[in-house]
């Protein structure tokens, strides 16, 4: 008899899952998720077709793990129609958008095998680049394999300049510095993941910490796809968000920043002050005062109330530490046992995750 997969729900959960059993022996794709119903089909078979051909050459135990970021259109349920024709599959879906850094820990805490693989549902990494990190983590015993953009050419100047700035700022007086380019589209060997699950914080930035836990990293140059449907949900004001939460969460850089600036702009007062002084008493001449005082007045209150912003911005990160809230809530999560023979799964879970 003919059994079809097997499936078990688990709705209203909250992070993060129990991990006192080890993981077995095997790679989880995890796949975040948010408006990407129509080119998800694709996808997904594309991963299954890679996902046969690891267990047929390498005899590699795979599962796939999509979590849905509170997506708006039909991205949930397009992911629960999906079969689990080669590999076991959950599906996780969040209460709500809790961000693309709180899926990655969502589907980090729900994977059920040693290694981690992570990537984006937008089609834009090439999933075909998925044997060649497996091969370096297998072959060449490396932990962290990550993937970054071979070139930036079809970005504007702009652009350009705004990402070399952000890694300039990030790696400023870091021990581990993180590749400029570097994306979230990588791997984690099963020592490196249980590392990265080690980790506390709630405030995450996963291409920083996944270069500060260390261990044996390489790079891997990748040339990014198009879009096949739909349009980028990161315009400029995502973008600037983000990196707002990279450099506060993971660097002091802006901190020092502030304190050179407040040093800097002492520093000129002072000698501005001695010229004035000379100006009056040596060559008598009468320095113009409201002119000078407004244009000191504004440079000043400027500097403070940036100070202040970033202060702020690390008061901020400190108060959602203290309150200690889930990264995270689970509205329902589906799991799928393989239907082929050799990857079925037991469907049992904890009751607590």
């Amino acid at each position: 008899m003919v059994m079809g997969p097997e499936v078990s729900r688990n709705a209203g959960a909250a992070g993060h899952p129990s991990h006192s059993a080890p993981a077995e022996v095997g790679l989880s794709i995890v796949v975040p998720l948010f408006n990407e119903a129509e080119g998800l089909p694709v996808l997904h078979a594309t991963l299954m077709a890679i996902v046969r051909r690891l267990r047929q050459e390498r005899g590699l135990k795979t599962e796939i793990v999509y979590v849905d970021d509170g997506s708006r259109d039909a991205t949930l349920s397009v992911a629960r129609s999906l079969p689990a024709s080669d590999c076991a599959l959950q599906v996780v879906a969040l209460s709500r958008n809790f961000g693309k850094e709180a899926a990655l820990v969502a589907g980090l805490d729900h994977a059920r095998l040693g290694a981690v693989l992570f990537m984006d549902g937008d089609g834009q990494h090439p999933p075909a680049l998925i044997e060649t990190l497996v091969a370096h983590w297998l072959d060449d015993h490396y932990d962290v394999v990550f993937t970054a953009k071979a070139h930036r050419v079809n970005e504007s100047a702009l652009r350009r300049a705004g990402v070399r700035t952000f890694y300039l700022l990030l790696n400023w007086g870091a021990r581990q510095k993180i590749p400029e380019d570097a994306g979230d589209f990588r791997l984690l060997s099963p020592r490196a993941a249980n590392a990265l699950r080690q980790l506390p914080e709630r405030n995450r930035f996963f291409k920083g910490l996944s270069s500060w836990i260390g261990f044996r990293q390489i790079r891997v140059d990748y040339e990014p796809a198009k879009r096949s449907h739909g349009t980028t949900t990161f315009g400029v004001s995502s973008l600037v968000g983000l990196s707002i939460e990279g450099l506060t969460s993971f660097s002091v850089a802006p901190l020092r920043l502030a304190s050179l600036l407040g040093i800097l702009l002492a520093v000129s007062a002072l000698v501005f002050g001695a010229v004035i002084v000379v100006q009056t008493i040596i060559y008598e001449q009468t320095v113009p005062g409201y002119p000078s005082i407004v244009v000191g007045l504004m440079v000043l209150g400027g500097v403070q109330l940036t100070m202040i912003g970033v202060m702020g911005e690390y008061i901020g990160k400190i108060l959602s530490e203290l309150k200690q809230r889930p990264v995270y809530f689970v509205a329902e999560h589906e799991v799928k046992t393989a239907e082929h023979p050799e990857e079925r799964a037991p469907s049992s879970q904890a009751a607590a995750e």
